[in-house]
């Protein structure tokens, strides 16, 4: 039977898109203060996952985190740079 909360901070896992062993807290804030789009996929076999963050989070977050299809790379790259560039000219 699966736990029904998160292993604390020394248990770590490997994340699929940082390459390194991260924790569960990490992935729950790693979206502006929501969880990875992967989260589900990365821990479901260590707690439960799903249970958990139905309760911790709102209908709109939930959906927000994890029904919505993730930005392409190229298009969160380009706002990056985007946002980079009009900082730089409001600091000038």
């Amino acid at each position: 039977m699966l736990k029904r909360t998160p292993p604390d901070d020394s248990f770590q896992i490997r994340c699929p898109r940082l390459g390194q062993q991260i924790h569960f807290s990490y992935c729950r804030g790693e979206n502006m203060k929501l969880p990875c789009f992967k989260t589900l996929d990365c821990w479901y076999m260590h707690f439960n996952v799903v249970e958990y963050l139905r309760q911790e989070l709102s209908a709109v977050e939930w959906e927000d985190s994890f029904e919505k299809p993730p930005t392409p790379k190229i298009l969160s790259l380009a706002e990056l740079i985007e946002k980079a560039q009009k900082q730089a000219k409001e600091q000038k």
